[in-house]
């Protein structure tokens, strides 16, 4: 139930759950979690392993199609500054995508290189016509 006075979620309030719900998931996996200070770099936030191995990390809400039988989100932004309004992709800038599907209530982990430089899909159920080849299965990068 949400609050009076907040019938409709904005992207900035769908992003935030999703940053949260996201961020909630590494600490409960024992992850050190850092979020940067001025919100102005390409990645959301880092994560430590108890090795002190660091990771870039994009969060990014993904959502299911019609049917439920795939996962798609974006993996790039369009810059707002100007009239330039390419879309710029996070190849380098960051190492992984973290997202949250609020369909399925399921945290995803994707490195940015498996994945294209604008969106991406990933595979909830099998295809109808029983295409298997170079499937990006959702289960294998499930938190």
């Amino acid at each position: 139930m949400r609050p009076p006075g907040r019938n409709k979620r904005d992207t900035n309030v769908i992003g935030g759950i999703s940053e949260a719900t996201i961020t909630a998931r590494f600490l409960d996996l024992g992850y050190i979690v850092l979020v940067p200070f001025g919100g102005n770099q390409r990645y959301d936030l880092m994560i430590e392993d108890a090795n002190g191995q660091i990771w870039r990390i994009q969060c990014k809400t993904a959502r299911t199609n019609k049917d439920k039988t795939i996962l798609r989100f974006s993996t790039s932004i369009c810059n707002v500054t100007g009239k330039n309004r390419q879309p710029r992709n996070y190849r380098g800038q960051c190492d992984y995508f973290a997202l949250f599907c609020e369909e399925l209530n399921k945290v995803y982990l994707v490195p940015v290189d498996e994945v294209g430089t604008n969106g991406a899909s990933l595979r909830l159920k099998p295809a109808k016509n029983g295409q298997e080849k170079s499937i990006q299965w959702a289960k294998d990068y499930e938190l």
